[in-house]
């Protein structure tokens, strides 16, 4: 258990929230596969306060109907420079580096997690990835991986029992 202050998770997509394929059909649509596990996490991550944003290179309309289904915070499609998506961030919600969470699995992750608190990454991640993260998981990449880290970081700020308890029986409509 890591103890922690995250305010903010920043996923990125391709490799983290899914495997990593790309399934892109004759009519130029791209499909990806969400794991309703790390949904569920999200989900009680969002209850227990933590925002979250998705910061990822490509654009897909697949993203935007997942982040809206999660209420995930801010979404952030197509971007080169992640590291300047961070900044403004930080500076929008007011939260410093130590507060914010990064999950990343390959190169261009690389200027984010070694801004950031506390990183992550999935077991699939490419090796110079894993070696700079502060917590390699142990599912892969659209496989739990954001779930596993979730938890992880909740038991580190609170009560996990306590939590989950209250999210069921209080809450209306569960997210995953």
């Amino acid at each position: 258990m890591i103890i922690n202050n995250i305010k903010l998770i920043i996923l990125d997509v391709d490799g983290v929230l899914t495997d990593g394929k790309l399934l892109i059909g004759s009519d130029g649509i791209e499909y990806k596969t969400f794991n309703v596990k790390d949904g569920m996490g999200i989900s009680v991550a969002r209850y227990a306060g933590i925002k979250f944003a998705i910061i990822t290179g490509r654009r897909s309309e697949a993203v935007s109907i997942r982040a809206k289904e999660l209420g995930i915070d801010y979404v952030f499609q197509g971007i080169s420079d992640k590291k300047e998506i961070l900044i403004k961030l930080m500076n929008d919600l007011n939260v410093s580096k130590e507060e914010i969470c990064y999950m990343g699995d390959d190169l261009n992750d690389l200027p984010i997690i070694q801004e950031v608190g506390l990183s992550y990454a999935p077991n699939d991640a490419v090796e110079v990835v894993k070696e700079k993260v502060s917590v390699v998981t142990e599912a892969n990449g659209g496989h739990g991986a954001v779930r596993e880290m979730i938890e992880s970081i909740i038991k580190g700020q609170l009560d996990y029992n306590a939590l989950i308890n209250d999210y069921i029986y209080n809450k209306h409509k569960i997210l995953q």
